[in-house]
């Protein structure tokens, strides 16, 4: 069974720092895109970046770059997000997702979710 556990969410103070982290298990993700989205409230899902899983490149939406990095740890089977000089407007739920092949964006088939995790920024 393929999970996706996000962790490292919670309540910060705008101008902090957060790292975010993503479980992989239950299938071999070595030519998988790993890719980060988040959800705030009332908005709709915004893809954030993503990284390739055995390559490392990574690709980032212009809203957030310079603030977010994503890095992967391949034996721990994990993805990280790091988001420094967090703002309100960064609050949302995060969610890491996979797609085969490179996947430099929402348009392309990110079929296994991760449950979310939550992050709030307060002012």
């Amino acid at each position: 069974q393929v999970q996706l556990v996000e962790s490292g969410g919670g309540l910060v103070q705008a101008g902090g720092s957060l790292r975010l982290s993503c479980v992989a298990s239950g299938r071999t993700f070595s030519r998988y895109t790993m890719g980060w989205f988040r959800q705030a409230p009332g908005k709709e899902r915004e893809f954030v970046g993503a990284i390739s899983w055995s390559g490392g490149s990574t690709h980032y939406a212009d809203s957030v770059k310079g603030r977010f990095t994503i890095s992967r740890d391949g034996a721990k089977n994990t993805v990280y997000l790091q988001i420094n000089s967090l703002k309100p407007d960064d609050t949302a739920v995060y969610y890491c997702a996979a797609a085969p092949g490179w996947a430099p964006g929402p348009q392309y088939p990110y079929g296994y979710w991760g449950q979310g995790t939550q992050v709030i920024v307060s002012s």
